[in-house]
């Protein structure tokens, strides 16, 4: 197993094999636009997968000049990623920050993984100038890149996908 996820299930700790990528692009409305703008859209959504890694936290920022950061962490800390796993089958479903707009009111449904495959699940969101810290409106793009059963080349095709890209006024 390359990763292994803890889920309580019934009572009972089921071990999933998963390996996950997560891709967060941060920016203000100093980005929205001109060279800023063209550097933040050269941010690629995969980055090659460190040997060894569960979960690879990958943070891309205005503060830093969109040079990515790098972060190997424990599978268990993927926040706002609901995984269930019944008979061979993985259901993913990401849920977006509750502070960020715009609001996604539909009910989603779960996408299910057959081992060997891998998702890409991408989501944009705005937040407010009382969620960030430099006091202005801040604008995210996340790309969660998540594999049953084995390792993935994020950086290729994905078996699944999800865009969940709104209007970030």
């Amino acid at each position: 197993m390359v990763g292994g996820f803890r889920l309580a299930a019934a009572g009972m700790l089921v071990v999933v094999d998963v390996v996950a990528q997560r891709v967060r692009t941060t920016w203000t409305k100093r980005s929205r636009g001109g060279p800023s703008a063209a550097v933040r859209n050269r941010v690629p959504i995969a980055f090659p997968l460190p040997p060894g890694v569960e979960l690879h936290e990958v943070d891309v920022d205005e503060s830093t000049g969109f040079s990515p950061r790098f972060a190997a962490r424990p599978l268990g800390e993927l926040d706002g990623v609901v995984l269930r796993e019944a008979d061979g089958v993985l259901s993913v479903l990401v849920t977006p920050s509750p502070w960020g707009m715009p609001k996604r009111n539909r009910p989603r449904s779960p996408v299910r993984l057959e081992r060997g495959e891998w998702l890409r699940w991408q989501i944009n969101q705005r937040f407010g100038p009382a969620c960030s810290c430099g006091g202005d409106w801040s604008y995210r793009l996340e790309t969660l890149n998540l594999a049953y059963g084995g390792r993935a080349d994020f950086t290729g095709k994905p078996t699944r996908s999800v865009t969940e890209l709104g209007d970030l006024r």
